[in-house]
């Protein structure tokens, strides 16, 4: 099986190229497993595993959104590196946005994201 290819972005908007750089990087780099790949949320690019929501980037294209655990999200919160996403105005419990574009910081929350996406997963039956 071949490895997808590294698509083309569209372009971000003023102040989001440096953002939507380093997201198409990471997660491009997660395109190994041939069960993540790329779609969209709401109008966001997004990765998904298996289907299942992974991280996107937000729609300006600056800050960075995942599905992690509900406490991840409210420890990320609390200390000031993530903020809640509350896209109706309500904040989504196990969702989180991070604001600012920080190499390591993103590699490793996408790391996590995926950990709690696979964990998401159906069981399987090798039956």
């Amino acid at each position: 099986m071949t490895r997808p290819t590294k698509r083309t972005s569209p372009p971000a908007t003023a102040g989001g190229d440096a953002a939507r750089e380093l997201y198409d990087e990471l997660t491009d780099d997660l395109l190994y497993d041939p069960a993540i790949g790329h779609g969209t949320i709401m109008g966001h690019p997004c990765i998904r595993l298996a289907g299942q929501f992974v991280a996107c980037l937000e729609r300006n294209g600056t800050a960075l959104i995942l599905k992690l655990p509900a406490d991840r999200v409210t420890t990320l919160i609390a200390a000031g590196t993530g903020t809640p996403f509350a896209p109706t105005g309500h904040p989504m419990r196990e969702w989180v946005t991070i604001p600012e574009p920080d190499r390591t910081l993103w590699q490793s929350l996408l790391t996590e994201a995926v950990a709690f996406a696979r964990q998401n997963l159906p069981a399987r039956s090798d039956g």
